[in-house]
């Protein structure tokens, strides 16, 4: 016999249910969000995820890019070219084999992000504030599963 009762497992599942459409309503907001600072920038799309993804991981190699991206290799070249002629980012040796090239961000370009996602921040930060530092810590975990979950999802397909 279970411990918990039907009502409390419906209760459950409704709330479940509600965290999954909140999530999904997010990602949509953040992608329109995204959209219009690509766009303010002069980046498409998939340019600025991949500059994103360099800030987060780099400096790395475009093969390593590419794969986080999920993009082709030979896709990853033209966004690649793009941001360097565009001054996102920079090509050098890499110092651990002079054979191999490693992507970084050129940090200077950087305060033209911020200051597009100034509103957005200061939002949050007052979204947070609401919180105690426990809550804060329980909310980052499950959005760092949260973004593990949707990984392990895209690599699946």
């Amino acid at each position: 016999m279970s411990s918990v009762s039907s009502s409390e497992a419906r209760h459950r599942r409704r709330l479940t249910n509600g965290v999954k459409q909140a999530l999904r309503e997010t990602t949509v907001r953040l992608a329109s969000l995204n959209h219009q600072v690509s766009g303010k920038l002069g980046l498409r799309d998939i340019d600025y995820d991949c500059l994103n993804l360099l800030n987060m991981h780099g400096p790395i190699g475009p093969g390593a890019l590419a794969k986080l991206a999920g993009v082709h290799p030979a896709t990853m070249t033209g966004v690649l070219d793009r941001l360097e002629k565009a001054g996102w980012v920079a090509r050098d040796r890499d110092p651990a084999d002079r054979r191999a090239t490693v992507l970084s961000v050129r940090r200077e370009r950087g305060a033209e992000v911020v200051a597009l996602y100034a509103s957005a921040n200061a939002a949050m930060d007052d979204i947070c504030d609401a919180y105690t530092p426990e809550q804060l810590a329980v909310i980052t975990d499950f959005l760092h599963r949260a973004a593990e979950a949707g990984l392990k999802a895209t690599q699946e397909l």
